[in-house]
């Protein structure tokens, strides 16, 4: 068996774990917002046609913010067509996605839905074919009490109170060739700086996304966040981070450790970040927004779309993605590194959210369930407290294609106030790991939860007939003793374990789903390999 041992000292800390890393995002894209979260006629769905039993598992999943309502959609969105009586919204073509769009989801719907499931608005503004004005028509609309046009005309739609989003994203992605507007980093950069300063002249205390480079491999990447904060850095508070992982030509090994990749990733927009702030002998720091990550199988996604003008259809089931064990294990390890850097990642968006490279699954007429994505973010948002700790992880490493050689064992921790939680990845596809602990500097000497995603068969997956083949399993070969704590991780395996100190009071498992998540204190080891059963 191998072998790994961590070291985790509380006083090495990285940043406080912001609630905001736990986000995720909903744009108007396939089946995500019709036949996702509303279902009118559907036997769970409210008045409003929300279905109860997506907002059940949205609640369930720790959701903290939700950016909306795109994506590549906003681009060539009109808010303007989703206020008001629904019968007198127009219908429009929806190019990004090249299907038709009924505007019977707007700002005011999607605010209540948000509502139910406890989380806040993250509103992104077109800068792809509008401007600032526009843009401070929809804050005018949103954020302004009463007595202006606008602000009057959102409380005859039935919304009295503001909306009162603080969190505003200027743009999407506006270096891809595939967004209506596409422009230069120069010319982008402008039109942020301007609407940023315009925005903050309504209302100063907000909270503005600047775009970042659209991915990593970009060729724009990297002189596009340099040129767009040369621009904008003294008016906006973070710059975005867009990235998708998925298995190519059947080299899962590259693919498991996908989140060496993100850290890399990061950490070179942090240093740029850092050194527009050091021209600029600047004393404010930009944080980063990742509020685009997921695995997305984008190589499948030109085979999805019709490509007719004269075919325009109704929400189409789009990268509606199956999610394995594997693909699960993965974005385990890419919240991991989220944590890794939280001290300047203070905001995540898990895309998407329902249907579309989604958590949730939502059958037309039928069951909604949880994919294998599902439980590695309902867990970690439900664990990850306080601060994020720096670990150091002595044990093997082997060779990948994609990015060189990387640990067997990936791993993240966090504390806050006598409790803590690791999180552990086994990126190994055939051998079981060892891990050990020395929990002396932690101060935790109790284990509350050893919870493991794992299968004998890393591709399965859960369908509609078969919905709990994968889902987190007690791990019965980990325990405490004599102040180390040991556990066995199965191969391609997520690892989520809560502590605390003898001392302090058990933490609420409030909102855990017991059949799907299970509490164990396990008492001794043993080397059963009940994880499969």
């Amino acid at each position: 068996m191998l072998q790994a041992r961590l070291t985790i000292d509380p006083a090495r800390t990285v940043g406080p774990v912001s609630r905001r890393l736990f986000g995720a995002f909903v744009e108007h894209m396939g089946r995500g917002v019709y036949g996702g979260i509303h279902e009118p006629g559907h036997p769970r769905a409210d008045g409003n046609g929300f279905r109860r039993d997506v907002i059940e598992l949205v609640t369930e999943l720790g959701v903290t913010t939700v950016r909306y309502p795109g994506g590549n959609f906003v681009s060539g969105y009109r808010w303007e067509d989703g206020v008001g009586p629904r019968e007198e919204r127009p219908v429009r073509l929806n190019l990004a996605w090249h299907s038709t769009e009924t505007n019977e989801i707007g700002l005011h719907e999607f605010a209540s839905w948000l509502d139910e499931v406890g989380a806040e608005l993250m509103l992104a503004v077109n800068l792809g074919t509008r401007g600032t004005l526009e843009a401070l028509d929809l804050l005018e609309y949103a954020n302004v009490p009463s007595g202006t046009t606008l602000s009057d005309r959102r409380r005859r739609n039935g919304r009295p109170e503001p909306f009162g989003v603080r969190m505003w994203c200027l743009g999407n992605e506006m270096d891809g060739p595939w967004q209506l507007g596409q422009r230069s980093a120069d010319d982008y950069g402008k039109l942020a700086a301007r609407t940023a300063k315009a925005m903050r002249q309504l209302d100063p205390d907000l909270e503005l996304v600047v775009c970042g480079s659209s991915a990593a491999s970009m060729p724009t990447f990297g002189e596009w966040e340099r040129v767009v904060l040369g621009h904008a850095y003294d008016d906006v508070d973070y710059i975005s981070c867009h990235a998708y992982y998925e298995e190519k030509d059947g080299d899962l090994g590259s693919f498991l450790a996908s989140a060496t990749d993100m850290d890399r990733f990061i950490e070179a927009v942090v240093a740029t970040a850092d050194h527009v702030k050091a021209v600029r002998r600047s004393p404010r720091t930009i944080n980063l927004s990742f509020d685009e990550w997921n695995v997305w199988y984008l190589s499948r996604v030109p085979a999805d779309l019709p490509r007719r003008i004269d075919d325009w259809p109704l929400a189409p089931p789009l990268s509606e993605e199956p999610y394995t064990v594997a693909d699960g294990v993965v974005v385990g390890s890419l919240l991991m590194s989220l944590l890794r850097h939280a001290d300047r990642v203070t905001s995540a968006s898990l895309a998407q959210l329902v249907n579309v490279i989604a958590p949730i699954a939502a059958e037309p007429g039928g069951p909604a369930w949880r994919k294998p994505t599902f439980f590695p973010f309902a867990t970690t948002s439900r664990l990850a407290r306080g601060v994020a700790l720096e670990v150091d992880v002595d044990g093997p490493g082997y060779d990948t294609a994609a990015h060189g050689r990387v640990p067997v064992v990936d791993a993240a921790a966090t504390a806050d106030d006598g409790t803590a939680a690791l999180f552990l990845v086994n990126r190994a596809q055939a051998e079981e790991v060892e891990v050990s602990v020395d929990l002396a500097a932690l101060g935790t000497d109790v284990l509350d939860e050893a919870l493991t995603l794992a299968d004998p068969d890393p591709y399965a997956a859960n369908t509609a007939g078969q919905q709990d083949r994968v889902r987190l399993r007690p791990n019965p070969r980990a325990a405490v003793v004599d102040g180390t704590l040991r556990v066995t991780l199965p191969p391609v395996s997520w690892t989520a374990l809560s502590l605390r100190s003898a001392r302090t009071d058990r933490p609420s498992t409030t909102g855990q789903q017991q059949d799907h998540a299970p509490a164990t204190t396990p008492a001794t080891e043993t080397r059963s390999r009940t994880w499969q059963q």
